[in-house]
């Protein structure tokens, strides 16, 4: 038996990494801070083990790795997908104040650090595997804020840090979006708003398309399941984006 944590697994990347992970036999315990509905219907669609918690307060990332423990014994792998932001264009300077910086971090950052903190023990017992959702923003400084944008770079330096620090027991990787099609943008421009976005990404991406939740679920997977050598690594799932022309 395999047990999985993927944090903010109620909806887009998480839940599909999650359906991915139950139907390769593993168990799979998803978090989440606010909607419980979408959690209970991922639980009934798949039979996750869903459990209430906000990755930015320590004591709820502790909670979470013992009612795991309690409930399977192991933790084999830890997916940090738990993320937030604040829709600001990059020029509007006065667009975000310093508490908007500490919140986005607070999530984005020092959430994945607890979470691993707290699963440490387990995941070195299990010599397991930590995945950090990042984003092809952190190399661009592109994305829905430049406070988004700083995060995430933060968090793939994090990742780096901890792949030394946690080896050779634990591999810690990253995977890094671009576009991914989701409740979560389209929560933020409308359906209508969403989809130009997304074929705005599509056209300057080199293989002329944009990603859904399971395009970046499938390299979470990998990344778990086959690449038992790979640790301190950053995978883009862009369609290109990273490596595309300016012209």
């Amino acid at each position: 038996m395999k047990v999985a944590i993927v944090t903010g697994g109620s909806s887009g990347i998480g839940a599909a990494s999650a359906k991915e992970l139950v139907k390769r036999g593993w168990q799979v315990a998803i978090t989440y801070s606010k909607d419980s509905q979408k959690a209970e219907k991922i639980k009934s669609e798949s039979g996750v083990f869903p459990i209430r918690g906000d990755v930015a307060e320590d004591a709820d990332c502790r909670r979470i790795a013992k009612e795991v423990l309690a409930k399977w014994g192991r933790i084999d792998a830890l997916v940090n997908n738990a993320g937030t932001t604040k829709f600001v264009k990059h020029a509007d300077l006065e667009g975000l104040s310093a508490a908007d910086f500490e919140r986005i971090f607070r999530v984005n950052v020092v959430g994945p650090f607890q979470m691993i903190r707290a699963c440490a023990a387990a995941l070195k017992e299990a010599r397991g595997v930590v995945v950090n959702v990042s984003s092809v923003a952190a190399l661009l400084g592109t994305g829905s804020s430049v406070a988004y944008a700083a995060s995430k770079a933060a968090l793939d330096t994090m990742t780096f840090s901890l792949a030394r620090a946690l080896g050779p027991e634990v591999r810690v990787n990253i995977v890094a979006p671009g576009h991914v099609h989701t409740p979560w943008q389209v929560n933020a421009h409308g359906e209508k708003g969403a989809e130009e976005l997304a074929q705005r990404f599509a056209a300057i991406a080199p293989l002329k398309a944009y990603c859904d939740p399971e395009d970046v679920a499938d390299a979470i997977v990998w990344l778990i399941e086959g690449a038992r050598r790979i640790t301190g690594e950053r995978l883009y799932v862009d369609a290109g984006v990273h490596i595309a022309s300016s012209r």
